[in-house]
């Protein structure tokens, strides 16, 4: 399918590694001009350079999102790599630096760095480079948020809520630019298979006496997801559907939060 995004120009956050770098990539390979960030200049680098040798466009930003002279800062060599952005994916977060997943043990103060990073970081985006898109007519953002956002845990006090309020955000920005040519929606994944997912496996492999099966581990924690596809997402799941929401076909996409988690959710909306 062509998606028509040939000669648009991307800055998609936290692109140096795991489902930034495959959006990034898979954007770039539809002819979008594409914006990697991160806070290592060496990954954000390598992730450009891998984009251009498969003959794409590609440019870096590095910076710490978190802060607002930050994001500033990589807004404004986004913008001065391409002449301007027409699509934001906001897809760097995570939290606080502790390891506590524990409603008692983390402390509250640091419930507020975890929402600085999913949630003032893509603010203060959206301040930066949406006034240009509604002023051109034209223009897409795109959250990253996370099926914690509306399946609460038990030791998450902190990170599933920072994301509820991404899809809340999306809903409202998509309000606040009605009649714009700006859309704004929200992808949600489930359990994707990253970097970071390989480590979880190995360790529950290695607990379970399994060794590097990581296989074994995979299906016996699909078991308990409840998803109606029986197996682990990949980084290109998520990447295809931030392609379609990028898209200008996709006009009529506003105010969405999609899920990509092989039917775990069990809600309507």
């Amino acid at each position: 399918m062509n998606f028509d995004l040939e000669g648009k120009r991307a800055l998609v956050t936290g692109s140096s590694s795991g489902i930034g770098a495959g959006i990034a990539g898979t954007l770039a390979a539809e002819g979008v001009s594409v914006v990697v960030h991160g806070r290592n200049a060496e990954r954000a680098v390598a992730v450009a350079e891998r984009i251009r040798s498969e003959g794409g466009q590609a440019a870096t930003a590095v910076g710490d999102l978190a802060t607002e002279d930050g994001a500033d800062g990589v807004a404004h060599a986004a913008v001065e790599a391409f002449g301007g952005i027409d699509i934001l994916v906001n897809n760097a977060g995570g939290t606080s630096e502790t390891g506590t997943q524990s409603w008692f043990a983390l402390p509250v103060s640091e419930w507020g760095v975890t929402y600085q990073r999913n949630v003032l970081s893509a603010g203060y985006l959206i301040h930066a480079l949406v006034p240009a898109m509604k002023e051109n007519g034209w223009g897409r953002v795109i959250q990253i948020a996370s099926a914690a956002g509306i399946i609460p845990t038990s030791g998450q006090p902190d990170y599933g809520p920072s994301k509820a309020a991404m899809i809340n955000m999306s809903m409202g920005l998509s309000k606040a630019l009605a009649g714009t040519g700006v859309t704004v929606n929200t992808v949600m994944p489930g359990m994707i298979m990253t970097d970071g997912l390989r480590d979880f496996l190995r360790i529950f492999a290695q607990r379970r006496g399994w060794g590097e099966d990581l296989d074994r581990a995979a299906e016996y924690v699909l078991k308990g997801t409840g998803q109606t596809v029986h197996r682990i997402g990949q980084v290109s799941d998520v990447a295809y559907a931030v392609a379609v929401l990028a898209s200008p076909k996709a006009e009529f996409f506003n105010g969405m939060n999609l899920h990509i988690d092989g039917g775990a959710t069990g809600s309507i909306y």
